[in-house]
């Protein structure tokens, strides 16, 4: 939105994924939540994207290592590595002024939460999205061959062969269900908010050592979607674009099936 007049715009201290204002004392409604102006934050998700997927890649060349018949490590280790990385971008100052989603399902159910404002969703998953490419074509440009030849090819997930297309967007979906369930609890207390960058962390490790070998581990459309261009594996690319998509709607229609309050 352009404003013609400067006007100074009020800016509350964002954990991260949502800004939070506490409710007044004497029990009127809470105020609506503050937000810095669109561009600067989607422009944080855009480089804390690129920046994660960079991470991703980089750390996929050096523990699966350029030759073919290598060991591939362990998921566990990269799922603890990616957790890490995921706490410290959200808990850095550019994560908390964007509220470090870094993924377009999250921003999803955010909004399906009423804990995001619904014109910002677009220009989110776009900084995302092309983070996403920009990021995995760092790793690619920085570490060379070991990054682009098999078996790293930046970092794209690929499923078990016995998963098929349906199982994935199964397994994807329910990923992105029950996170969205996570954060509607989580986001209903000022200590469950404190929480939210960890909580983020470990179910992301957990998934990347459990779902890794399995269905891929996405569960996120951004982690795949730069990787997979690049290294010309977007077959089933649109599985794991859809998968969370809809597991954020799904996990969102849930929280208020149970009685979870919006919070908008």
């Amino acid at each position: 939105m352009i404003q013609t007049v400067p006007v100074p715009v009020p800016v509350v201290e964002i954990v991260p994924l949502v800004p939070v204002v506490p409710p007044p004392s004497d029990g009127r409604p809470a105020p609506q939540p503050s937000y810095d102006p669109l561009l600067p934050r989607a422009v944080c998700e855009f480089a804390l994207t690129a920046l994660l997927l960079f991470l991703i890649v980089s750390s996929v060349r050096w523990l699966v290592g350029p030759d073919p018949a290598a060991p591939v490590a362990h998921p566990a280790v990269l799922g603890c590595v990616v957790g890490t990385v995921l706490v410290l971008l959200l808990t850095s100052p550019p994560g908390r002024r964007s509220g470090g989603h870094l993924n377009p399902a999250v921003t999803l159910a955010l909004w399906r939460l009423g804990a995001f404002p619904g014109r910002d969703v677009v220009p989110y998953a776009v900084g995302q999205l092309a983070g996403s490419v920009l990021g995995a074509w760092l790793g690619g440009l920085v570490w060379g061959p070991a990054a682009v030849l098999p078996p790293v090819r930046h970092a794209s997930v690929r499923a078990d062969p016995a998963w098929g297309g349906a199982a994935i967007l199964a397994a994807e979906a329910g990923v992105l269900a029950g996170f969205t369930l996570l954060l509607a609890v989580l986001l209903g207390s000022p200590g469950g908010r404190r929480l939210l960058p960890y909580a983020v962390g470990l179910v992301v490790a957990l998934v990347v050592a459990v779902l890794g070998p399995l269905s891929g581990g996405s569960a996120n459309p951004a982690r795949q979607f730069g990787p997979a261009l690049l290294a010309g594996d977007a077959g089933r690319l649109w599985v794991y674009l859809l998968g969370p998509v809809l597991g954020a709607v799904l996990g969102a229609w849930l929280a208020g099936w149970v009685g979870l309050r919006r919070y908008r």
